[in-house]
């Protein structure tokens, strides 16, 4: 070595400095790439995916190529670096030498390209992709060593080296990423899609319509007063029942109490034989797991039952899907903002009888949905009796004013939201 000149010296040194930047870069480019837009780019046939993807299935030795590779350069870099500090400096210009190419590797062989890698992985990785490629060929045996050695030392520790981790969203990260993609997603979208996320989240019991606010006709009734009620429904589906709910018959489309009525066929007799069956629907389903009964079975609606069979309301396909899309303008269902009127000193007036998610949804609240469905049912939960007009209380921040009781529930409450303490 005393034979090459020292500006032939610098001119390797930096050679290697580049080639320990390069290793370094590759490092974090190939290690940082996003695997699901790569994943999309192997699908549409791009070249360096699939190598990288290909060099990403053994990552052992993908890493033990690059390190390989850095710690040779690094090491002669520090060769070549103490040859030059004792030619310039004389006694201990090698270890003045090891402190400057210290700092000089970590700035420009490790730190800098690093960063860079990590804010541009594909334009990185990619094209290093084509080097690793050769260079794991040229070096394969030394590479395969050496994972053999560390996956030996991994066994010795009970780590099995084929356990790699899986690279799968659960729900929570996935609502994460939709959350994160405000700019490539318009709001609306960007809401649907963590609405059906939320599916899991949510009951039939949550969203149904409540027992006493079911409509459907009671076959008892005399012949005419069913034929104006079937005139004047509202709902393609009615439900028809003796006496009671909890005696229900079945329902009827309104399609074929049509075809009986144009065929002069319309009997009382006629429409049970019309009748379809009805479907039932366990209160603690999921509304995921819900929309794919009601696909399986081609069913649109049912009546939701607890524990002991009593019927608690009725579901139907429409209130799943309003739940992913929000309320479609057909729906005759008062919507939260028709329950809720804000006053002039800022309060709102809240009919009682609205569901707690509507509310929360509208208005971005946060009233507790773990427990009772409407405002009533929470108010009277905190209580644990029937409350009297004009008392207040504070309910998970939220300052509430009793303005009308109507019998055993309340009808009416006024939120000071200007008041919310946050809990």
């Amino acid at each position: 070595m005393d034979d090459i000149s020292t500006s032939m010296l610098f001119a390797i040194l930096a050679v290697l400095i580049l080639l320990s930047a390069y290793f370094s870069s590759s490092e974090t480019g190939m290690m940082s790439i996003n695997r699901y837009r790569l994943k999309h780019l192997e699908e549409n046939d791009h070249k360096g995916a699939k190598r990288v993807s290909g060099m990403l299935k053994r990552p052992d030795q993908l890493i033990g190529l690059i390190l390989i590779g850095n710690n040779l350069v690094n090491v002669f870099a520090s060769i070549i670096a103490g040859q030059i500090g004792a030619r310039l400096l004389g006694v201990g210009g090698e270890f003045t030498a090891g402190l400057v190419l210290t700092m000089v590797i970590l700035i420009f062989a490790e730190v800098t390209p690093k960063t860079l890698a990590a804010l541009h992985p594909e334009k990185v990785a990619f094209p290093s992709s084509i080097i690793l490629k050769g260079l794991l060929k040229l070096f394969y045996p030394v590479v395969v060593a050496v994972n053999w050695i560390t996956n030996g030392i991994l066994i010795l520790l009970r780590i099995s080296p084929e356990q790699r981790e899986q690279h799968s969203l659960s729900s929570e990260e996935l609502r994460t990423v939709v959350n994160e993609s405000a700019a490539l997603l318009p709001a609306k979208d960007q809401d649907m899609l963590v609405s059906i996320l939320d599916l899991e989240k949510v009951t039939v019991e949550d969203i149904m319509i409540p027992r006493n606010e079911i409509q459907g006709i009671d076959i008892n009734e005399d012949w005419k007063v069913i034929q104006k009620q079937l005139t004047q429904a509202s709902h393609t589906r009615v439900i028809l029942y003796r006496d009671n709910i909890d005696d229900v018959v079945g329902y009827v489309h309104m399609r074929d109490a049509v075809k009986l009525l144009s065929k002069r066929q319309f009997t009382k007799a006629s429409l049970l034989r019309a009748v379809k069956e009805m479907y039932f629907i366990p209160e603690s389903t999921q509304l995921n797991v819900q929309l794919l009964k009601f696909q399986r079975a081609k069913e649109r609606l049912g009546l939701v039952v607890d524990e002991y069979g009593d019927i608690q309301g009725l579901v139907t396909l429409e209130d799943i899907l309003e739940e992913i899309v929000g309320d479609f303008t057909t729906t005759l269902t008062p919507a939260p903002s028709e329950e809720v009127h804000k006053q002039p000193d800022g309060s709102y007036l809240v009919d009682a009888s609205a569901n707690i998610r509507d509310i929360n949804k509208e208005m971005d609240w946060n009233f507790p949905t773990d427990g009772p469905k409407t405002l009533n049912g929470l108010i009277l939960e905190y209580m644990e009796e029937i409350p009297q007009p004009n008392i207040s209380m504070r309910i998970a921040g939220y300052p509430i004013e009793i303005i009308e009781v109507d019998g055993n529930m309340v009808k009416t409450v006024r939120v000071m939201i200007e008041h919310f303490q946050e809990q």
